[in-house]
């Protein structure tokens, strides 16, 4: 089984998480990270690896990050790559995806109670395609004509 990390800014990752297990249930093998105001990346890397002693997580760790260069997408890439000044050993089982989105966490925690063994990698792209799918446009031009309202 993998290990999901949600990284975000704020409160953000709390709140995701939360969401999730209103929709699909406790979620035992999913942690939330927070920057708060005041912390920097080491911390969220303490952070990180306090979750990671708590995940199961043989099958490779899947950061879920919200912004591309922000502190918690930085600190999950510097658990990836390694950082010898930290003493981080490289890890090519770790994931890091941006653009977390509630979409996206769903279909991971589904995808994770499958187990597939898919590798890290597959995951990532499935993170990705997932995050995309969930988001979607709606404007009252492109509605139907019908007079059905019960379709709506």
């Amino acid at each position: 089984m993998f290990g999901i990390i949600v990284g975000t800014h704020g409160r953000f990752a709390e709140e995701l998480v939360k969401s999730c297990e209103m929709i699909c249930g406790e979620q035992k093998n999913v942690r939330a990270v927070t920057l708060i105001p005041g912390e920097g990346p080491d911390d969220v890397i303490r952070k990180y690896q306090a979750a990671i002693k708590e995940l199961d997580c043989d099958g490779g760790v899947l950061f879920l990050n919200d912004l591309f260069g922000g502190s918690p997408f930085n600190a999950a890439c510097r658990m990836a790559a390694g950082d010898a000044e930290n003493n981080l050993p490289r890890s090519d089982n770790y994931g890091v995806v941006t653009g977390v989105n509630l979409p996206m966490l769903i279909e991971m925690t589904q995808l994770q109670m499958m187990d597939d063994g898919d590798d890290i990698k597959s995951i990532m792209e499935k993170a990705v395609e997932a995050g995309k799918n969930g988001t979607q446009t709606f404007h009252a031009s492109t509605a139907g004509t019908d007079d059905d309202d019960d379709d709506l």
